[in-house]
């Protein structure tokens, strides 16, 4: 009688052990995995730095709409007092749309000015977010493709060496492609590199129809709602279509580089940026940015961006 006391006890504890060992197992199941992997977040706060593009898209049912506003010189030979340092005048003026259709795949909408002879522009735009980084580094940085196509809607020129002497619709587009990679290096500091392509189905006598770009730029956050912005692109252009335009046309091409002061609140982002860049759309900023910081040629600007929830579930 002893004897089964003294086994039925010992089952007993075994059984204790195996459920306690077994509860043990599925809560490590059923938690680790949820914070294995994790996704980091808002590597930067807009979809866009100054020039260029981040890594981030709009989330599901989620509508972005954005203002681009570029000014005139601040300095130089086309701004000073004269002109109010460059607020007289308005290099370009960008307005569009973002939309989510998942939390990774983001279309857009746009029509800008257009910053030289090729004007009124519309651009169709895909953004997808490929890779994202995550917290413990199993992927290390982000990865998002961008695509766009610019229709421009200027009357054609008559002048057959000008970039406008369309002779068909096709002659009209232009398309830009980028892999955005970045990275959040911690809580204040993010950065990304872009290399890219931009192709020009016409161009001006001599002037390049295809180029490759490389683009790099950092947010540095300086308070809870502020932050620093920077961005730089390096288009590798043909140097001897280079310097028969200079020579042809009287200016240098230059690289653009921009600076700005992020600030967030509530549901806005506003960005006040400096450039050289004359043009928003990267199918013109990047192979024709002809202004230089070094004479002055520097501009104010600004976008702002308002974000709307289509989402019933989110209310």
């Amino acid at each position: 009688m002893h004897f089964l006391k003294y086994h039925l006890l010992l089952l007993f504890m075994l059984f204790n052990s195996a459920i306690s060992f077994g509860q043990q197992d599925l809560e490590k199941e059923l938690v680790m995995p949820a914070n294995k992997h994790e996704k980091v977040m808002a590597t930067f706060k807009s979809t866009k730095l100054i020039n260029g593009h981040t890594n981030e898209t709009i989330y599901k049912h989620e509508l972005d709409f954005k203002v681009d506003h570029r000014f005139g010189d601040i300095a130089g030979s086309n701004g000073g007092i004269r002109k109010f340092f460059g607020l007289d005048n308005s290099t370009d003026v960008r307005i569009g749309f973002e939309y989510g259709v998942t939390d990774r795949l983001s279309i857009g909408l746009a029509r800008a000015k257009g910053a030289n002879s090729v004007q009124q522009l519309y651009e169709g735009s895909l953004k997808f977010r490929l890779l994202e980084q995550t917290i413990d580094d199993h992927i290390p940085v982000a990865v998002t493709l961008f695509g766009s196509n610019t229709i421009a809607g200027v009357e054609a020129s008559k002048d057959l060496t000008s970039a406008t002497a369309y002779r068909g619709f096709t002659d009209r587009m232009n398309y830009v492609a980028q892999v955005i990679f970045a990275r959040k290096i911690n809580s204040n500091l993010s950065v990304t590199l872009s290399p890219g392509y931009v192709h020009r189905n016409f161009t001006a006598f001599r002037d390049q129809n295809d180029l490759f770009t490389l683009g790099a730029g950092a947010r540095a956050k300086i308070s809870k709602r502020m932050a620093v912005v920077v961005d730089y692109y390096l288009p590798f252009r043909n140097s001897d279509d280079q310097a028969y335009l200079e020579q042809l046309n009287g200016f240098k091409f230059y690289n653009p580089l921009g600076v700005g002061l992020e600030m967030e609140t509530g549901g806005h982002v506003f960005h006040l940026n400096f450039t050289n860049a004359t043009a928003i759309e990267e199918m013109q900023y990047l192979p024709e940015t002809t202004t230089s910081w070094l004479k002055g040629q520097y501009r104010w600007g600004f976008s702002i961006s308002r974000r709307f929830s289509f989402d019933r579930a989110k209310k």
